[in-house]
């Protein structure tokens, strides 16, 4: 009967599914700082980005697998499941019929935020595979919405390229100057991937014009405020 009365025993269980291990701690952060009565396992399958990027899409059989991690943290005691991918955002909301519990895709609440906030709206991205997926979850965020917008799409050529051959600074100089290019024609930019983030942080503030979003930060405090009721 004690163990009745210990606090954790009442404590609910956030399930993330990532598809890079170097998202782990980065996530792991936010939870402690902002979801200190949460408990929280990880899902990793850094095959998935690689498989898409290969050929070009997120095809039915990796729209399967991201189902299965979904159902897999359903079955490890998840009370919300978060995918931090936004390549693989399609598939998540495939599988949400699929479940009894809350499924959340990671750009949704940095996107509802933006169509909230702006008519113009930027996204930018290394990988097509990202910039698309997200790029469409604006366009039908704001139509759920009843907002039009003028969305403008920037993909950074090369960059990705350059970080997987180990250049970090060719890469983050080119986020850079697209990042500069881009805060000049709309009225907020959205980070299509998190690992962009620190791009942003050499970026002067004078350049910082308009509001540069990224998804983690926000889907985090959009968790604390949902767990919490």
């Amino acid at each position: 009967m004690p163990e009745l009365l210990n606090p954790s025993y009442f404590m609910k269980t956030l399930a993330l599914v990532h598809t890079s291990a170097t998202l782990v701690p980065v996530f792991q952060q936010l939870c402690s700082e902002q979801l200190p009565g949460v408990a929280t396992f990880n899902i990793v399958d850094d095959s998935l980005v690689r498989q898409i990027g290969e050929r070009g899409e997120l095809t039915a059989d990796l729209t399967r697998r991201v189902g299965s991690y979904i159902e897999s943290a359903e079955a490890g005691g998840a009370d919300q499941v978060l995918v931090t991918c936004s390549s693989i955002g399609p598939a998540v909301e495939a599988s949400e019929p699929f479940v009894g519990i809350p499924v959340l895709r990671v750009d949704r609440p940095m996107v509802d935020e933006a169509v909230a906030g702006g008519t113009r709206i930027g996204v930018i991205a290394t990988l097509p595979t990202t910039l698309d997926p997200t790029s469409d979850l604006v366009r039908r965020r704001a139509a759920a919405a009843g907002r039009e917008i003028q969305l403008t799409a920037r993909l950074c050529e090369g960059a990705f390229e350059a970080l997987m051959a180990g250049d970090a600074e060719k890469h983050d100089s080119l986020v850079a100057a697209a990042l500069r290019e881009l805060v000049g024609e709309v009225e907020v930019v959205l980070l299509a991937q998190a690992s962009m983030a620190r791009v942003v942080d050499t970026l002067d503030e004078a350049e910082k014009t308009v509001p540069i979003l990224a998804s983690p930060p926000i889907a985090i405090a959009h968790l604390a405020k949902v767990m919490a009721d």
